[in-house]
This record gives structure tokens, C-alpha cells and sequence, in this order.
């Protein structure tokens, strides 16, 4: 069973995913897994894909998603998912800041 913990974001190191884009794991547990991704305008996220589902949500800037064969520009608020397996990149239309949320855990995602 998984303990309660909290995280304080100042503390958490950030982690480079390609040009212009990092993550940092805010938190997880036995099946869940939070992350926030930080991007520089232009910034991207390449293309990629892995077994887990992955929900999450821009919370501020604009980013255009491609998952699968559908390309969308998401702003704040907006919200995505994508289930495993399934092909899919971003890029940063401006400064943006997105939450993705991750089932089963991303093992190495995990500090």
C-alpha cells in the first residue's frame, strides 16, 4: 500500500525531455503518477508512445497536440487523453505549463 506524501514543486529537480521542455514528477502512487511539463515557446515533446494512459490538462499557454492522426491546439483549461499505445508529440505555440496524470506508474519517471 502506498503512503500519503506531499510534495513542495520549488523542491522537485526538473527533468530535460527534448529542446525546450522539461518534467518534473509532483507525485504517484500504487497507480497514478502526476507530472508537470514546463516548455519554452517552441518548445517540443517528439513523438512517442507508451503502454500507460495519460489524462492531463494545459494549465497556462497554448500547445498543439498530435495524438494519433488528430492535431489540436489546446490553451488553458483545455484537457486531454490519450490512451496507451497510441502515438503522440506536442509543441509549445508560447511559454506553456501543462499536468499530465499517468496509469499504470511511469517506473521511470520516479525519482
Amino acid at each position: 500500500m502506498s503512503q500519503a506524501r506531499t510534495t513542495r514543486g520549488q523542491d522537485v529537480a526538473s527533468v530535460p525531455i527534448a529542446e525546450g521542455s522539461s518534467r518534473k514528477t509532483l507525485g504517484w502512487g500504487e497507480r497514478t503518477l502526476l507530472s508537470e511539463v514546463t516548455f519554452a515557446r517552441g518548445g517540443v515533446v517528439p513523438v512517442h508512445a507508451h503502454p500507460h494512459e495519460q489524462i492531463g490538462y494545459v494549465v497556462r499557454g497554448a500547445i498543439e497536440f498530435t495524438i494519433g492522426d488528430q492535431v489540436t491546439i489546446l490553451r488553458a483549461g483545455d484537457a486531454y487523453v490519450i490512451p496507451g499505445n497510441i502515438p503522440h508529440a506536442c509543441r509549445a505555440l508560447e511559454e506553456s505549463v501543462a499536468i499530465d496524470i499517468f496509469s499504470p506508474v511511469r517506473e521511470e519517471y520516479l525519482p
